[in-house]
């Protein structure tokens, strides 16, 4: 087993495309995880992941802030305590719409 506060994992620069969004890897293959990673994103106000698409599913639950999930169409907004699915495939994106940092976690399968 293995305990950490996710303060103590240092934050990274999210992907290409982003704006004002940060990413920590919580959980990963190489603590032994070998089916799924679990990360914890900060968005600052007016940041955004990048509109994209991809062949694995990601499950999402927003711990603090509020903004709006979109296919690049129709937005949604979030608020904390919410969870979101995205299928394999389908185009996302998370924008900041408050003044509060957005933190939200993120799953995703490790592709075999």
């Amino acid at each position: 087993m293995k305990l950490m506060n996710y303060k103590d994992i240092k934050a990274e620069p999210a992907e290409e495309g982003t704006s004002k969004l940060q990413v920590r890897w919580l959980i990963t293959k190489e603590m032994g995880a070998y089916n799924f990673a679990m990360r914890i994103f900060e968005m600052e106000p007016e940041g955004n992941s990048p509109l994209h698409q991809h062949s694995h599913e990601h499950e999402v639950y927003i711990l603090e802030g509020e903004g709006i999930a979109t296919d690049g169409e129709q937005e949604r907004k979030f608020k904390p305590g919410d969870a979101i699915f995205i299928p394999p495939n389908e185009r996302h994106q998370l924008k900041n719409t408050g003044r509060k940092t957005v933190k939200f976690l993120c799953l995703i399968p490790y592709m075999k």
